[in-house]
């Protein structure tokens, strides 16, 4: 069986501010596309949050899937091993976005997961689309909220 593959991005307008994410999920002439904007969040919080939407789109279990991502934090963090020892560590040091790696964690159990880092605002359409998704998400006038984010930065401006 092929592989689905999964292009992504996120944006934000600010870091924090509002944002965005864009995903494609494609297999073989199927091509699906998921983006939502949020009112309040983070750059790398919408990177992976288009990985995670991405994934929940995926309707069955035990599929091999190549993620494409311009962001080098999720591709890293996933390809590197550093989110195994940030699990392994839960968290220490304050390393951010706990509540959406372990979603991902949890989502990636499912699936044989491989990432694919590309070049951002470049020669790959799919990427630009997903880019156009993204700003647009963040940028539309139905904003979500994002309760990680803003739950954890409600508590330390306390």
């Amino acid at each position: 069986m092929k592989p689905i593959h999964i292009y992504t991005d996120g944006a934000a307008r600010g870091n924090p501010g509002n944002g965005g994410y864009g995903a494609i999920l494609i297999y073989g002439d199927k091509k699906k596309e998921v983006s939502k904007g949020y009112r309040l969040t983070t750059n790398n919080r919408m990177e992976l949050m288009a990985v995670i939407a991405a994934l929940e789109a995926l309707k069955k279990n035990d599929l091999e899937v190549l993620i494409f991502s311009d962001s080098n934090y999720v591709v890293k963090a996933v390809e590197e091993g550093w989110l195994k020892k940030w699990i392994r560590t839960d968290f220490k040091g304050g390393k951010k976005n706990k509540d959406l790696w372990l979603r991902f964690d949890h989502l990636a159990q499912n699936h044989t997961i491989k990432f694919k880092w590309v070049k951002g605002h470049a020669e790959n359409s799919l990427n630009n689309r997903c880019d156009e998704l993204a700003t647009e998400a963040a940028d539309s006038t139905t904003l979500f909220i994002d309760e990680g984010y803003e739950s954890v930065n409600e508590k330390a401006d306390l």
